[in-house]
């Protein structure tokens, strides 16, 4: 392996996020290209984690831009303190500044709120992760432009003039596939694509993340979790849901899945009321026995497509 792909691995696996050559290779790439990276995938599998896992390893900011559908460039660039504008220019009313010393006083670097693409840009000591979230959840017009901003990591801003970045921000961008992000915006980005993890991954991802976990309990939830995605939900449980549900199982001081506690604490993995009654309909008493007997990897395999036929919508 390539040793700078071999030294984010472990960068990124000292933060605690169990990664692969793939994530570390497009990380490695996207840093030696100082290209935005691209994350999609279901939500729930590690995709904003992989920016926050990034910024702690390279102690640098984590500047986070939030997408949501009506999300506007002065929203996501900067606003004017207005409160504080208008309080200035009631102190100086009776002082010797011109109006045009004042405009410019108040026009200036102390009455702006720098919002999160404008304060990666203005980093002045390293280069910050600027992490945008969510992106397919904006509009159409600001994902143009956003396309702007990456291409030149430069704004103007009328009373101040241009301001460029000093140092060019590594930026991750996330999308859970609500809607097709442009031709455009995909070419300015390297690509990753996160699934739910294998059940070689989703145990280590166990052990990693729930401190105190025994190997018995991890290998139990990793192969449950299997068997249930092997089904179609209208929430399909996510790595963090696996976490959530096997910190819940270790408060209850569960060692193994039982068929009771299992039935108990299924709100912590699924979130659809329909889904939990659909999967109340299934054996759960037959499917817990039949693993407490068996390698839970290899039961996992065995049980999937009778599970999944089972939980055939009617």
């Amino acid at each position: 392996m390539n040793e700078g792909i071999q030294k984010i691995q472990e960068l990124m696996q000292a933060q605690h996020y169990v990664t692969d050559r793939a994530i570390a290779t497009t990380v490695f790439l996207a840093m030696q290209l100082r290209k935005p990276v691209l994350i999609e995938g279901q939500a729930g599998v590690g995709k904003t984690e992989i920016a926050k896992v990034l910024a702690a390893a390279l102690d640098t900011e984590l500047i986070r831009l939030q997408c949501y559908e009506g999300l506007d460039a002065n929203s996501a660039l900067y606003e004017w303190n207005y409160p504080k504008q208008m309080l200035r220019i009631r102190m100086e009313e009776s002082g010797e500044r011109s109006a045009d010393e004042q405009e410019a006083l108040i026009f200036s670097r102390p009455f702006l709120l720098e919002r999160p693409l404008l304060r990666a840009i203005s980093a002045e000591d390293k280069a910050p992760v600027l992490l945008i979230d969510e992106v397919d959840r904006a509009d159409e017009e600001f994902e143009a432009f956003l396309l702007e901003v990456l291409s030149d990591f430069q704004v103007t801003i009328p009373e101040l003039g241009t301001i460029r970045a000093k140092h060019r921000p590594y930026v991750v961008l996330t999308s859970n596939r609500t809607r097709e992000l442009s031709d455009a915006l995909k070419r300015r980005c390297l690509y990753l694509w996160i699934d739910y993890p294998s059940f070689e991954k989703e145990f280590q991802i166990i052990r990693e993340k729930v401190p105190g976990v025994n190997e018995r309990l991890a290998a139990q939830v990793a192969g449950f979790v299997q068997v249930v995605r092997s089904a179609k939900w209208g929430k399909m449980p996510g790595v963090a849901e696996t976490i959530d549900w096997t910190m819940g199982l270790l408060a209850l001081h569960a060692d193994h899945l039982d068929p009771q506690t299992v039935r108990e604490t299924l709100g912590a993995l699924f979130k659809d009321r329909d889904d939990l009654a659909r999967l109340n309909r299934a054996d759960l008493n037959g499917l817990l026995q039949e693993l407490d007997s068996k390698n839970p990897q290899q039961w996992a395999l065995e049980v999937a497509p009778r599970f999944q036929k089972e939980l055939a919508p009617r």
